[in-house]
């Protein structure tokens, strides 16, 4: 089956085939007159508040995760180092950043954490050991299928009532060791919780005090743009930072995440809000049901041929998020013919596709992006995690492949 055959299957739906519309950002700028850098600039302070954030609460679901940390402390480090070429109070957060040694800070964490678990017994991620353990019941139970199988083949006669019990051990059993497995690990999350903070208390507080710094930043910045405060919705582990009013609540995981928005000083009248954004008062602006086409990661350095991807790097690209989904609206969506694990047959903890909280991302859709007849990609689209954020990846499907002018800055 040639390419084009290939590309004429009927597509699976997606997310992405929906009708084009504005984004949240996009209609807060229109309402507001805003410049598109400055809600950029807000987006990027947000998003390393949320990984400082959650790693800071549960920095125990980073560890023996070396390629993820490091790819989230360069992407933080990236929108960092643009802060030094903005305004007087971005350059104070790029200082406060280097005073404060936060990536040394969050190594040095990430170090301590793990010493204590490998002290306790643990010296894996929990990803890896529910592999491990997968693997470990599966194949015995998989060796008697297939010894039943056969008998018959040496006139070993199987009753096939046999056999019905058989399949449902097979599939609930693996489901079984993860539940108990999960279960264990959450719990030694909890009994641990007061012990590692305790010992690192320094270096948690450190963290802290420089999140409050950026929240302090990004609140300042609205204001000076007048923009209603109770617009801008976002999520936090922790709720113990100034000015912010708590929204909502729930409990992820066994962890409790707050819905909040940023208070007035004192004193100070509410702006108002536009009749255009009115009917969008009730919904966050900056959701994180909304993040999902944020969260752009591209494999980066490809190599692979005729489809099939042998490795990558996984970049995050969410400050080309625009350009990105304005390259996937201009292209044409068919569903690949290939299973994701025919793509990336080798996909795992050291080479995969990660969720912004660390997990790695459940491939749910596959799509054959065709760009103006002229390029095609493929476009990766996740399972939302648990932690309700969504990732979607785009990657080249032949490393040979020559890449438009115009979407070089997205595949480098």
């Amino acid at each position: 089956m040639n390419e084009n055959e290939k590309i004429e299957r009927p597509l699976r739906r997606s997310r992405r085939t929906r009708p084009v519309r504005k984004t949240q950002g996009q209609i807060l700028q229109e309402a507001l007159g805003l410049e598109p850098e400055n809600l950029r600039n807000i987006e990027a302070k947000l998003s390393i508040i949320k990984f400082l954030d959650y790693f800071s609460e549960e920095t125990l679901d980073f560890i023996f995760k070396d390629r993820n940390v490091e790819q989230y402390i360069t992407k933080i480090s990236e929108k960092i180092e643009k802060f030094g070429l903005s305004g007087e109070e971005d350059k104070l957060l790029k200082k406060g950043f280097e005073d404060k040694k936060i990536v040394e800070t969050v190594e040095r964490l990430k170090a301590n954490v793990e010493e204590l678990a490998i002290s306790k017994g643990i010296n894996k991620s929990v990803d890896k050991r529910l592999r491990n353990l997968s693997f470990m019941v599966s194949a015995p139970l998989l060796a008697i299928a297939v010894i039943f199988l056969i008998l018959p083949y040496f006139g070993i006669p199987v009753d096939a009532f046999l056999m019905f019990p058989l399949l449902c051990v097979f599939c609930m059993v693996p489901q079984l060791v993860k539940s108990i497995v999960v279960k264990k690990w959450y719990r030694f999350k909890e009994e641990n919780r007061r012990e590692i903070y305790t010992k690192n208390r320094d270096d948690f507080l450190v963290l802290k005090s420089y999140i409050g710094e950026v929240l302090a930043n990004i609140r300042a910045n609205l204001l000076e743009m007048e923009v209603p405060l109770e617009l801008i919705k976002f999520s936090l582990f922790n709720r113990d930072y100034e000015n912010l009013k708590i929204l909502n609540q729930k409990i992820l995981r066994g962890l409790t995440e707050y819905y909040v928005s940023f208070e007035y000083p004192e004193g100070m009248e509410p702006f108002p809000i536009p009749e255009t954004l009115r009917q969008q008062y009730e919904k966050p602006l900056f959701p994180e049901k909304q993040k999902d086409e944020k969260n752009f990661v591209v494999l980066t350095e490809m190599k692979g041929k005729d489809g099939v991807i042998t490795s990558f790097t996984p970049s995050l690209k969410d400050n080309l998020a625009d350009k990105i989904n304005q390259m996937l609206n201009d292209s044409e969506f068919t569903e690949s013919p290939l299973k994701f694990t025919e793509i990336i047959p080798n996909y795992s903890e050291d080479m995969a596709i990660y969720c912004i909280c660390g997990e790695i991302t459940e491939i749910r859709v596959i799509n054959i992006c065709n760009w103006k007849n002229k390029f095609k990609f493929y476009l990766f689209e996740g399972k939302q995690c648990q932690c309700g954020d969504q990732i979607y990846a785009i990657s080249l499907m032949d490393e040979n492949t020559e890449i438009p002018e115009e979407l070089k800055e997205i595949f480098s």
